[in-house]
């Protein structure tokens, strides 16, 4: 099975409701996944998986320069403290960080055009993100190659972006944990943590919960 972190998480807590809390092998075309399930405190049934190591790539300019135009953005647009890279935690993300959370909420991007080039690049989704801490992200994640404009939690992306900070020695200290909240500006609120390990050769852990289609 192809690697899709949310997705894992999801199937996880699935399994969990009706067989009961635990850990899950999943072999992936990335490599071994284990995802561990657990109730919380309020009750809720929580995974959290294991990604494969993480590894960043240089954006090719041309690749740039077509992403942005797809979007409708600029390089102004862009936060000149976290670069484009294209990120891999199971599956490969650009990560393009916007300047303003205003920015990163006025998502109207050419979805023919993204498509195109994310199938000729085999990227899963584009990790648009804004830093409003060290601590806190926001994101959206295009995904045209799923049919859909926009994914509204993706943990495989949260994953290779913890990998990507911590190449990047922007990884917060102590501990490497973080927040993504993502799907808000499309009316689906998800909230992803995500640990990043000092091991550069360990994967990231990405924990999240999952509700039932058509539940609040």
């Amino acid at each position: 099975m192809p690697f899709c972190g949310h997705a894992t998480i999801a199937t996880a807590v699935a399994y969990a409701e009706r067989y009961g809390v635990g850990e899950l092998a999943f072999h992936t075309r990335a490599g071994l996944v284990r995802v561990g399930t657990s109730v919380g405190e309020d009750g809720r049934i929580g995974a959290e998986l294991v990604s494969v190591p993480p590894r960043t790539e240089p954006i090719a300019d041309a690749d740039l320069a077509e992403l942005l135009v797809a979007l409708g953005w600029s390089a102004q647009d862009l936060d000149p403290e976290l670069p484009p890279r294209v990120a891999y935690a199971g599956a490969w993300h650009p990560v393009i960080a916007a300047a303003s959370r205003t920015r990163l909420a006025a998502l109207d991007y050419d979805m023919g055009a993204l498509g195109a080039l994310m199938r000729r690049r085999d990227w899963t989704t584009v990790d648009l993100v804004w830093r409003e801490s060290a601590t806190v992200f926001h994101a959206r994640n295009p995904f045209p190659p799923g049919g859909v404009v926009e994914d509204p939690a993706t943990g495989a992306a949260a994953a290779a972006f913890g990998g990507y900070l911590r190449e990047l020695g922007l990884a917060p200290r102590p501990g490497g944990a973080f927040t993504i909240h993502q799907g808000d500006d499309m009316g689906r609120p998800s909230v992803i943590t995500v640990t990043v390990p000092d091991d550069p050769d360990s994967g990231i852990a990405v924990r999240g919960t999952a509700v039932p289609l058509g539940g609040n």
